[in-house]
């Protein structure tokens, strides 16, 4: 197998990222209580204990809920602080009685919100900042000048972007002395169309396909290194009950659990080992907070290194309902 693009950087080995986004409740203003502490504890615990040591959260998740839990557990335990990497996301703004619900990459925005991560989060540092979805009134030197504060005052390490394509990442490298190292991306076997914008070139059915093209190309000659957000499909092929599921989804349900069974492992090993199988050493952001489904989750990574070409192929043409052109 090839290193991930983060590892060459020497940020972690962790193959998965145990994303944060269920921590702290709902997303509304209620309080967290303790029993939102202890679930997040018990998740990061199973997290650390099956060799996951990346965290991902955003300042959104739960109206800011999940940091402040995770930021809880920093406390009682600070000693965890030097043994994971944290990571977290900014510029999604609510809607509010004045304002619609809008993306900001201001300098101003950025600087705060991270100050509000840091104290949220309990921790002195960030070591990666993603920016969460495109602002089209991005202005990138001011992008660029609240990167190179957040660099200098030691508040964030690396920076990275989040549902992006190669154009734009190029476009902040023009003008960021540190380079967008992360992009995280909607990936897994049921959202494939990052596979089929490359298998459909000059193809008529190709113009229905969403994926930006040569994404997947550049991250991979940049070290970008790409995550992949719901990368289980939300369970949709490890056990979730679903209504009128299309020929392909029970084809693929079927295939996926004739694998794991002959290979005497967990569905969802299965279903991560089919993404991390891709030469891009893509890495997982799982959402759960069940440690059961944690635990079911960290064979992926042998089970990536054993699956074969044929194997992945059959999983690949399942999901997509149709055979290759």
């Amino acid at each position: 197998m090839n290193v991930m693009p983060i590892e060459k950087r020497g940020i972690t080995t962790s193959r998965l990222v145990l994303g944060c986004m269920g921590f702290g409740g709902g997303w509304d203003q209620a309080t967290y209580i303790k029993e939102d502490i202890l679930k997040a504890e018990k998740a990061i615990d199973a997290a650390l204990s099956n060799g996951i040591t990346m965290f991902d959260h955003a300042d959104i998740y739960t109206i800011g809920k999940a940091e402040k839990v995770f930021g809880e557990i920093l406390k009682s335990r600070p000693e965890l602080r030097k043994d994971i990497v944290l990571q977290s996301k900014c510029g999604i703004r609510f809607a509010d009685d004045k304002n619609p619900g809008r993306y900001d990459f201001s300098k101003n925005y950025i600087l705060d919100s991270v100050d509000g991560i840091l104290k949220r989060l309990n921790t002195e540092y960030l070591d990666i900042l993603l920016l969460h979805r495109p602002d089209p009134l991005m202005e990138p030197e001011e992008v660029a000048e609240a990167f190179e504060t957040l660099k200098k005052t030691g508040k964030v390490n690396h920076f990275g972007v989040s549902n992006m394509s190669a154009s734009q990442i190029q476009f902040l490298n023009a003008y960021c002395s540190e380079p967008m190292i992360v992009n995280q991306l909607n990936m897994s076997l049921k959202h494939i169309d990052w596979l089929e914008q490359g298998i459909l070139v000059n193809q008529q059915e190709g113009t229905g396909v969403n994926f930006p093209d040569g994404t997947m190309e550049y991250c991979r000659l940049a070290d970008v290194q790409i995550q992949a957000w719901a990368p289980l499909a939300n369970g949709i092929y490890s056990g979730r009950t679903i209504e009128n599921p299309s020929e392909s989804e029970l084809a693929t349900i079927e295939l996926v659990k004739k694998l794991a069974l002959e290979k005497e492992t967990s569905t969802e090993a299965i279903v991560l080992g089919w993404l991390m199988r891709h030469p891009a050493m893509i890495q997982p952001v799982i959402g759960t907070t069940n440690p059961e489904r944690i635990q079911k989750c960290q064979d992926a990574i042998r089970q990536a290194e054993l699956m074969t070409r044929e194997e992945w192929y059959s999983l690949y043409t399942a999901s997509r309902g149709a055979r290759l052109p």
